[in-house]
């Protein structure tokens, strides 16, 4: 989705709502090598709806990932999703970009429920407009400075700088171009499915055609075998890891239920989009995410929707040595790290 010069180079950060996770890449000759990574879990109250509700707690948690892996850039690029960002695809007159630029707040007006001072902005220009050659596509982005606010907060106390930030969709977009291999037909859905947020990005020739966030993700699985089975937070976060491990028949129902939830969410919104779509309907589904893992999804996704389903492997191309990072424990967090790979392949000053 961006195209890059050499620029300073950034750590991604993804700050999520079950863990932290980091990856420092380093550009070489096109292609990009694995120079850091690193995972940090955070109790279930340190952010609630996307809002930082114990930043001493996550500062704390930022410097000790960065000072274990001793990382020495200071630049951060990192992501929102869900409620704290809106995304929307707009028709305007065709223009140049430095014409939208000024015109830009007074058509976001129309289409962000808040106070224009009270957000930023950026957009994007897709396409023509199949329709009206005189008119483009615009993707336009906003989220509350309040919450940009708190992540510049969040990176100062934490000794660093916050100097990209970005969306969770376009980050796995990002990570998706970077090491999957398509053609310009193909019209994919990619599927971020993480512990509080499902973000949905359907994508044809690197243009965002459909995107939506959806409030459910793998905390479900945790709150719905805690509240079946009568276990403890912590006992059924335990159970929920070990799940593919277990033939607890009762555990199995639970996650199938779950399971069934996410699938009817995720259809929801594909239907909605090939019923404006024309020709251009979904092909493949790609999914990411920790809850990506969970036990029979994939599966049933495939079978409820009729589309193959295929796991993002953000490490598909990476270069990286084996002496430092072991490739099954690669293999294994792969699902976790597709919006952190997408951000680390940013730069400093990147749009």
């Amino acid at each position: 989705m961006f195209l890059f010069k050499k620029k300073k180079e950034v750590v991604g950060v993804d700050v999520g709502s079950s863990s932290i996770k980091l990856v420092q890449l380093k550009e070489t000759k096109g292609s990009y090598q694995l120079q850091n990574i690193g995972i940090v879990p955070l109790p279930p109250e340190a952010i609630v709806d996307n809002t930082l509700m114990d930043s001493s707690l996550i500062v704390t948690a930022v410097k000790n990932l960065v000072g274990s892996l001793g990382i020495k850039v200071k630049d951060v690029a990192c992501s929102i999703s869900g409620n704290s960002v809106i995304i929307r695809k707009i028709v305007l007159p065709v223009m140049p970009a430095e014409e939208l630029e000024d015109q830009i707040t007074w058509e976001a007006e129309q289409y962000i429920p808040f106070d224009i001072n009270d957000v930023n902005m950026d957009f994007q220009i897709l396409s023509p407009d199949n329709i009206d050659p005189s008119k483009m596509n615009v993707l336009l982005v906003a989220s509350k400075k309040d919450i940009i606010n708190d992540y510049v907060s969040l990176f100062n106390e934490a000794g660093m700088h916050l100097s990209v930030i970005d969306v969770d969709s376009f980050a796995v977009q990002n990570t998706f171009e970077m090491n999957h291999d398509t053609t310009p037909d193909d019209v994919l859905a990619l599927v971020n499915i993480g512990a509080s947020v499902m973000n949905i990005n359907v994508i044809k020739d690197c243009i965002t055609l459909f995107t939506r966030d959806v409030q459910i993700g793998g905390n479900l699985y945790t709150e719905e075998i805690q509240k079946q089975l009568g276990l403890s937070g912590t006992e059924a976060e335990q159970m929920k890891l070990l799940a593919h491990e277990t033939n607890n028949h009762a555990l199995i129902e639970v996650l199938n239920k779950v399971n069934e939830n996410i699938t009817q969410e995720i259809r929801r919104s594909l239907d909605f989009y090939n019923s404006t779509a024309n020709d251009d309907r979904i092909s493949k589904i790609f999914l990411s995410g920790g809850a990506s893992k969970g036990l029979n999804l994939a599966e049933l996704i495939g079978d409820k929707i009729g589309l193959p389903v295929e796991t993002i492997n953000p490490f598909a191309k990476l270069k990286y040595s084996e002496k430092d990072f072991d490739p099954e424990y690669l293999q294994e967090i792969a699902p976790l790290m597709a919006v952190t790979v997408g951000l680390a392949i940013r730069r400093v000053g990147d749009k």
